[in-house]
């Protein structure tokens, strides 16, 4: 993209490569709540990205907890470990640091959880280790993440100039440490409300399946069957609230507030395909336009499923879905709540991938999360 040329790959980790944030959920504010304290949301989203021990001391101050930080980190850190190996891989995480290693792009991991942690964190995930020819914690510099030290050493260690280096972050805090690094920066903003905070990155993408390597002067992914991408599967349940008919499709709303959109990372936007599940009427093909929506002044879901194919009246019936493929990401002119999205282009494109092996042409194969 204008001109650069990239030489080697840093991501961050915890938001980035990992849905860490989800494994762990609650564990600060059980913790407050032991010792009669509520959560902050505002405070603690602005500790997103600083080392553990700056917002160790931060916590215990802005809580007044009867503890030293040191004494808060013994407690708490034991919790988080065990989260740890919950934590799922976000969406085209996997597909893109196979893809780069596999054409040869030296890969860095630079993060400012301590290095002994980091490697915790990435022992769930099978041969991640491998595939990183660096791996630097926030204790192995003087300052970490805003300070660009950490980015410069990884630069250093994998023998590029900074100039040369994507670096991948979801932080507002790792976006400024990258750029003051020198290096080019694409985020993906785990804080999908405050776009604003993300405005110094190079670009800006609202998931990884969005990332085209071709853009940095970077091989091209050759994963696409029929304009389709298979992803791991991802799942989702509700009650229907409303159904429309529409052609040869039904639309329908889901009523969130009596279902689970929990195992749903932050960090997917796009039009989506796979299975629904009606519990009475069996299941059908589905594609679903995904994405948060802002309009309202607060953050909120939105998934609009289309049921590929006719049904009977099912209001209120409980609902399943199980992603497994992609079609495309969002434009800027477009939202989730736009009549003609997904559009029947998207909606003929996942009616004949459903019908491949690759995204499970026998739809009994997937287990439901319930």
């Amino acid at each position: 993209m204008d001109g650069v040329r990239i030489s080697a790959v840093i991501f961050d980790l915890d938001g980035t490569l990992l849905d860490t944030e989800r494994a762990t959920g609650g564990v600060l504010r059980e913790f407050l709540e032991k010792y009669g304290k509520v959560l902050d949301p505002d405070k603690e989203m602005k500790r997103l990205g600083q080392m553990h021990k700056e917002s160790a001391k931060a916590i215990v101050e802005d809580y007044e907890l009867p503890m030293t930080a040191e004494e808060y980190s013994l407690s708490i850190m034991p919790i988080y470990q065990q989260r740890w190996s919950q934590a799922q891989a976000l969406p085209g995480v996997n597909r893109l640091i196979q893809h780069l290693h596999k054409h040869g792009v030296p890969l860095g991991l630079a993060s400012n959880s301590i290095k002994r942690h980091i490697g915790t964190k990435i022992s769930h995930q099978p041969g991640w280790k491998e595939l990183f020819s660096v791996i630097i914690g926030g204790d192995e510099v003087s300052h970490g993440k805003p300070s660009p030290d950490i980015f410069l050493e990884a630069a250093r260690r994998l023998g590029s100039d900074p100039s040369s280096c994507l670096v991948i972050e979801d932080s507002p805090v790792g976006v400024r440490a990258a750029k003051d690094a020198g290096t080019t920066v694409v985020a993906v903003p785990s804080l999908q409300n405050q776009a604003e905070r993300y405005s110094i990155a190079n670009y800006v993408l609202r998931s990884l399946l969005e990332f085209l390597p071709e853009l940095w002067g970077l091989p091209p992914f050759e994963d696409w069957i029929q304009n389709a991408l298979p992803i791991e599967p991802l799942y989702a349940k509700g009650l229907i609230r409303e159904a429309v008919a529409q052609n040869s499709s039904v639309i329908l709303s889901i009523d969130s507030d009596n279902g689970s959109y929990d195992t749903l990372p932050d960090q997917i936007s796009g039009i989506f395909f796979g299975w629904a599940k009606l519990q009475i009427q069996g299941i059908f093909k589905m594609v679903a336009a995904v994405s948060w929506d802002f309009s309202t002044g607060f953050s909120r879901w939105i998934i609009k499923p289309f049921i590929l194919g006719e049904i009977n009246n099912f209001v209120m019936e409980p609902l399943h879905l199980v992603f497994v493929g992609y079609v495309r990401k969002l434009f800027d002119e477009e939202t989730v709540l736009d009549a003609d999205i997904p559009s029947k282009e998207d909606a003929s494109i996942a009616w004949n991938a459903l019908d491949l092996p690759d995204f499970g042409k026998d739809a009994a194969e997937f287990s439901y999360k319930t």
